[in-house]
């Protein structure tokens, strides 16, 4: 069964895209700690910097404009500095190496930083945050706050975001681009086995096309 999981400062879930069922929860890394308010459920709650989990968006949105998995891209030392109130900005890479041309599906297989912040260069920051929304970031729409906030290493994982939004937002991925909101109750009976709520399957909504969903699993 494939299973969209998310794993995030000691709290992790998985659920099942097609239906949504959530299928294990670990809200903290201890429920019983209070010095570190274990009661707090991070996946729900918690506002966490995704990393590179969110580099998906980025090339879904090239993918969009255009491009394709065999597209090419500089992966070399770049200044990004849009004008002269911002400060500029160098990404490096995670293991500090730069591979000069490489194509989109081995930026994104091999996480690199520096292509990311190039994909979001071009599609630029609104029309990240436009698609990221779509897909069920809520904390990502594209207000105005937001775009004052968020700059192009939103793309590295620079807004904080819920966990259960991450992988209910990913499951469009696994289901052929349709998205499916996370269910943690199928159902309740009342003491003398009355149904007094049964959760009913439901068609996910389309976010992605499908074509869109195979071509970002297949460069992942």
């Amino acid at each position: 069964k494939v299973e969209s999981l998310n794993i995030t400062n000691g709290a992790a879930t998985a659920m099942d895209p097609k239906t949504g069922e959530i299928l294990a929860m670990v809200g903290s890394a201890d429920y019983f700690n209070n010095d570190i308010d274990g009661q707090f459920n991070v996946v729900t709650d918690g506002l966490r910097q995704p990393g590179s989990s969110i580099k998906p968006v980025t090339y879904l949105a090239m993918l969009r404009r255009g491009y394709s998995p065999a597209s090419m891209i500089m992966d070399v030392e770049t200044v990004f500095q849009p004008n002269d109130r911002t400060e500029a900005y160098r990404p490096r890479n995670y293991d500090g190496t730069f591979r000069g041309p490489v194509s989109l599906r081995n930026a994104l297989g091999s996480s690199l930083n520096i292509p990311a912040v190039k994909g979001v260069a071009i599609v630029g920051v609104e029309e990240f945050l436009s698609l990221a929304y779509d897909m069920g970031f809520k904390t990502l729409e594209p207000t105005r706050a937001n775009l004052q906030r968020f700059g192009y290493a939103i793309t590295l994982g620079g807004g904080e975001v819920h966990l259960l939004d991450t992988v209910s937002s990913y499951s469009a991925f696994a289901n052929g681009g349709l998205r499916v909101e996370p269910v943690s109750i199928l159902k309740v009976e009342d003491m003398n086995g009355r149904t007094m709520f049964e959760h009913r399957a439901v068609t996910g909504k389309r976010v992605i096309s499908e074509g869109e969903a195979f071509l970002i699993n297949d460069m992942l």
